[in-house]
């Protein structure tokens, strides 16, 4: 069966009318996702540093950190600065150094831990905080 010539031009037609209607939904449909897109992303340059921060992590490694051993607690010291800072000082120093800043504990915890009194163990530590201030200022100067 053959088609005329006004049948054919009629499929052509509808043929081509559906065409334009499938792209024409289709460009809607990309319009709505863009859009819907818009509202649910930020660009990187718009995130405050804090939610950058949140966006990555960083794998970190027992060898990247010296070791304290403290009261059976092993505090680890990343910064290399404060690492030899630490090492420079006398052991009992340096644990009271690491018992009040690395482990939160007052005088009073540290005194009866190691049966020192506590206005010792202020004095001890204030003495501490010194010599750290002098060997990091010259270790920064180097």
């Amino acid at each position: 069966m053959e088609l005329s010539s006004s049948q054919r031009k009629t499929i052509r037609h509808q043929f081509d009318s559906f065409c334009k209607k499938v792209l024409r939904e289709e460009y809607r449909d990309c319009v709505r996702e863009t859009q819907r897109r818009l509202q649910h992303e930020i660009s990187f340059s718009e995130l405050s540093p804090q939610e950058m921060d949140q966006l990555y992590v960083m794998d970190e490694y027992s060898t990247d950190s010296h070791h304290f051993s403290v009261l059976g607690h092993d505090i680890a010291v990343k910064d290399d600065l404060i690492n030899a800072a630490l090492a420079a000082l006398p052991e009992k120093k340096r644990d009271i150094i690491l018992l009040s800043y690395f482990l939160n504990m007052t005088d009073q915890e540290i005194g009866e831990t190691l049966n020192i009194i506590r206005r010792t163990i202020q004095y001890q530590r204030t003495i501490s905080l010194k010599q750290l201030k002098k060997l990091l200022e010259g270790k920064a100067d180097a």
